[in-house]
């Protein structure tokens, strides 16, 4: 596999797993990932929250770590990257209202270039306008942001993933060995 330049788009409470287990498992395999946030320099870090499913109506949140970010985003141009990732989590809520961010987004649809968003990184995607059309698989609560986004949510098991085209899309981080599998396909076209 050759190393691609990887960018990952992460804020403040950002879901632990689906932030650091594609970071380290694309490092692992010789990518380079640079992870940012806006209004973060290289050296910063984000508050992660962890996700669970134990039983209740929904997730539960627990504190998480500190993720380190590697890149500073005012330096970041999009055009440098091969591919995105978008972890879930809460930070996709906050992150879509940033224009900056919106258009990185839209850049790697536009270029056709591979996109992984996870969980409730659907948000980000449904507010970039980049789903009319692409299946989507999110967690279950993000279904109608999909729908209202044009794009047909994919209701697949939680440790599945789905590809439509240059995007793979998964519900949750017990999804990480399907849903990095197809990215690593999409890095490889």
């Amino acid at each position: 596999m050759s190393g691609k330049k990887i960018l990952m788009i992460t804020g403040d409470f950002t879901e632990d797993y689906e932030t650091m287990v594609p970071f380290q498992a694309l490092l692992s395999v010789g990518h380079q990932v640079d992870a940012v946030c806006p209004d973060k320099k290289a050296g910063d870090s984000v508050a992660t929250a962890i996700h669970d499913f134990e039983g209740d109506q929904t997730y539960t949140e627990k504190p998480g770590h500190r993720f380190a970010l590697n890149a500073t985003f005012s330096e970041i141009k999009t055009e440098d990257y091969d591919a995105l990732v978008i972890p879930g989590g809460r930070a996709p809520e906050y992150l879509r209202l940033n224009k900056e961010v919106i258009a990185m987004v839209q850049h790697f649809f536009k270029a056709d270039k591979p996109v992984a968003a996870i969980c409730h990184g659907a948000q980000l995607l449904a507010a970039a306008g980049v789903l009319d059309g692409k299946k989507c698989s999110a967690y279950p609560a993000c279904q109608p942001e999909v729908e209202l986004a044009k794009g047909e949510y994919a209701d697949i098991p939680v440790d599945q993933a789905i590809t439509d085209g240059n995007l793979v899309t998964a519900p949750a981080w017990p999804a990480h060995p399907a849903w990095l599998a197809q990215f690593y396909t999409l890095l490889n076209r």
